[in-house]
């Protein structure tokens, strides 16, 4: 089988906004579901998606939060999701299907990193089950409505680098690392856009995910100030120190671009990062993929993992 995960020459780079890729894409009449569409890199994703005309569902935990942030934005509505209460989720995914509406995008953008050891549910590792068991239940309860031509994105991160999946202690019960569980979800939200495009392409269903890039939001908040200096992301004022960092604007592009570029008809499965497909290295590259993370092989086995935690299981073979 031919390696499609290398750069197709999409034009657009790292700097590139939101608004740039969708220039000239008319999307009235698309309906995108954006979790944490009110937020960071979730919110620039939901006003740009809404500029070019599509209508934005967002799911967020805190409702009145949300639909403060959203004032002025057009065609957009929100309703309660909390991807780390599966009821939760099945209750939005439920409620979505039954209005009849269809969704030509669901861009899994909400997440949380770097927390200190939090269980939730059944006493799952809390990044592990927010970042990844959480929207892999909501795209397989919103399966009913998820039709042909549709895509799939989920945000992964160049911290995917930092492990694959640890077979042994997936839950981290034997010690906890909140960077390695951060890392390990990342890698998660990959593996399950690889057997999803392979699941649902049959279907007209594609999914890709992606690296954003490095950038200042709510994401960073259970770091310390003082970690963030010494890693270089800030200075002693609170300011971006890295050059290599993007504004919000440009962090939410590369997964505005999965979702609606014309250039990626025909293909899924594919991790992206500044506006085009990504290629295979452990060379450490942040816009790089490590091969495990795109392995088939590792996807199909996380697959049968999240569909026996979660109880969901609405694709295909």
């Amino acid at each position: 089988m031919e390696n499609a995960q290398h750069p197709i020459g999409s034009g657009f780079g790292a700097r590139s906004t939101a608004d740039e890729v969708l220039a000239g894409i008319d999307l009235s009449g698309k309906l995108a579901i954006v979790t944490g569409g009110h937020s960071g890199l979730g919110l620039e994703t939901t006003k740009a998606l809404s500029r070019a005309g599509a209508h934005v569902l967002v799911g967020a935990r805190r409702l009145e939060e949300a639909a403060k942030a959203l004032v002025g934005i057009a065609n957009v509505e929100v309703e309660r999701l909390d991807l780390s209460d599966l009821e939760s989720v099945r209750r939005f995914a439920e409620r979505f299907v039954a209005s009849g509406h269809k969704a030509d995008m669901v861009i899994n953008s909400a997440g949380i990193m770097a927390c200190p050891e939090t269980r939730v549910g059944p006493g799952w590792e809390a990044q592990f089950a927010t970042n990844h068991l959480g929207h892999f239940a909501l795209v397989n309860h919103l399966r009913p409505a998820i039709g042909s031509g549709a895509r799939v994105i989920a945000v992964s991160s160049g911290a995917h680098g930092i492990t694959p999946i640890r077979w042994s202690d997936v839950q981290f019960l034997e010690g906890y690392d909140r960077w390695q569980a951060y890392g390990q979800s990342k890698t998660a939200n990959a593996l399950f856009a690889v057997h999803l495009d392979r699941r649902g392409k049959d279907a007209g269903i594609r999914a890709f995910s992606l690296h954003p890039g490095k950038i200042l939001t709510p994401l960073q908040r259970h770091l310390e100030k003082e970690d963030m200096v010494a890693a270089g992301w800030i200075d002693a004022e609170g300011n971006a120190a890295d050059p290599s960092f993007k504004t919000p604007a440009q962090g939410a592009t590369t997964q505005v671009w999965a979702a609606t570029s014309p250039r990626l008809e025909g293909l899924g499965g594919l991790y992206c990062a500044d506006c085009d497909v990504a290629t295979i290295s452990d060379d450490g590259a942040e816009t790089s993929v490590r091969a495990y993370a795109v392995d088939p092989d590792e996807a199909a086995r996380l697959w049968t993992l999240s569909a026996e935690l979660t109880g969901v299981d609405a694709f295909s073979s």
